[in-house]
């Protein structure tokens, strides 16, 4: 049985990053993914902003590796086709003692590297978002944070890496291991695979791999919910700009932004829960959302709904990273990733391939990597529905192409279930949620998923 230099437990943003750093580098690598498709548990729910790090702990590794994630996303965009929405965001004051915070937010930005923030008076705020509501005591200006399609980019990083011959299963949760002192024997429901070197990044469950496989965790998977409320796409002509709360010391508070797919996003809530599986909605704190959404934005007031969702993010009883490496075992956890893991991932995989390398392992790196452009999703971009044979449109709400949905379903990597289908072409996403696109969705993929399509989907 051949090994892998590297088994990387988990396939979302953290894990598909890393499968592409190390297969750059020249590593034989094995991903192992519980999920029917990439981003299968906590990241198919980020909030899709490509952070600056302004807010981030001064010389923390979150830092370190937000500023890294966020200048190699901006190195490898164009090739890799991944779209950028330059949107800017305003750390909005609404009220005198948040404005008396503001010192300390610039501050902090500042002491972070991050020295084109400035500070913008009412007038200004009214002149950059002239339908934000009344009471606008000043606010900071962050220039360079930005809305970026959720899905796309961590599907080219795992493309890439496949490309590069890594070995990706998915439907395959690690059920046992065993260290045999050069290398790891996972047993998973997909056969048995061994790898010199086991990376944890299984999110949500990350402690829980480390206390089965390698007999203890140094930390505790706290899940923190967050519920989302998305705007119909007249939305977008309101607002500019992301609108970030003044920050507290337990959560970066409820953000009003613009969607990379034409809509309007505010949240997410911040509730404690202990299922590490179960992201349900609930009335009450939708309906608190949207009074907050109308609050900042008046002319959202009767705006319709078009999605709600909830995500879980693998909180842990510490703030910060949890990454180390156990070198007597070749493990490496990467754990309490929570809601700037999307933009720090590139940057957490450069960072682990320092630990992997501290332990004694190198490689030759690949001098000329294969860039496989992705389709466009974004709203801002021209889309595929725009370009000649595309086969007719599917999904109406969303402009999606018959040519979009047969590429997803095919490939190196095609969709695994509806969940994967939906990110990868962002049908069944729009006002009507499917009802009028499913049937012809269930006949395209017929045989072709993990699960047939029969009835509404759940929200991916």
């Amino acid at each position: 049985m051949p090994v892998a230099d590297v088994a990387i437990i988990g396939a979302g943003v953290v894990g598909c990053a890393m499968a592409r750093r190390f297969a750059l580098e020249g590593a034989k690598v094995l991903v192992l993914e519980r999920g029917a498709d990439l981003l299968s548990g906590a990241s198919k729910a980020n909030s899709a902003i490509l952070h600056t790090g302004f807010d981030a702990p001064p010389g923390s590794l979150e830092h370190a590796c937000v500023q890294a994630g966020y200048a190699e996303y901006m190195a490898i965009r164009g090739r890799l086709n991944l779209p950028v929405l330059e949107t800017g965001a305003m750390v909005v004051a609404w009220t005198e003692a948040e404005q008396a915070a503001l010192d300390g937010v610039e501050a902090q930005a500042r002491a972070n590297g991050v020295d084109d923030v400035r500070r913008l008076g009412p007038a200004e705020i009214r002149a950059r978002e002239p339908h934000l509501g009344a009471g606008a005591r000043e606010a900071l200006l962050v220039p360079r944070e930005h809305v970026i399609d959720p899905w796309s980019p961590f599907l080219a990083y795992l493309l890439q890496a496949k490309a590069l011959g890594a070995e990706i299963l998915f439907g395959a949760e690690v059920a046992s291991a065993r260290f045999e002192g050069e290398h790891w024997a996972l047993q998973t429901p997909r056969g048995r695979r061994r790898a010199r070197v086991v990376i944890n990044c299984a999110g949500l469950h990350g402690d829980l791999v480390d206390r089965r496989l390698l007999g203890a965790s140094a930390f505790e998977i706290r899940p923190r919910k967050g519920q989302f409320v998305v705007f119909d796409k007249a939305a977008a002509s309101l607002l500019r700009t992301i609108v970030l709360p003044v920050p507290t010391e337990r959560t970066k508070g409820v953000v009003l932004c613009r969607t990379a797919f034409g809509n309007v996003l505010v949240g997410p809530t911040a509730e404690e829960q202990q299922d590490r599986d179960c992201a349900a909605t609930d009335e009450a704190a939708l309906k608190s959302l949207i009074a907050r959404a109308v609050e900042m934005l008046p002319a959202l007031e009767g705006m319709p709904v078009t999605a709600t969702y909830a995500g879980l993010r693998p909180a842990t009883e510490e703030k910060g990273y949890r990454i180390a490496a156990t070198p007597e075992r070749n493990w490496i956890t990467v754990g309490g990733i929570r809601s700037t893991g999307m933009t720090a991932a590139l940057g957490i995989a450069r960072h682990v391939y320092g630990l992997y390398e501290g332990m004694g392992h190198s490689h030759a790196a690949v001098s000329a990597p294969e860039c496989r452009p992705m389709p466009n999703l974004a709203e801002h971009l021209p889309r595929d529905w725009s370009k000649a044979g595309h086969g007719g449109v599917v999904c109406h709400c969303e402009l999606v192409t018959r040519r979009e949905i047969e590429r997803a379903l095919a490939g190196p990597l095609p969709a695994g279930d509806f969940g994967g289908l939906r990110r990868r072409t962002r049908c069944a996403m729009g006002r009507c949620q499917g009802f009028h696109c499913l049937a012809r969705i269930a006949a395209l993929t017929e045989g072709r998923l993990a699960a047939p399509l029969a009835s509404p989907p759940e929200a991916a």
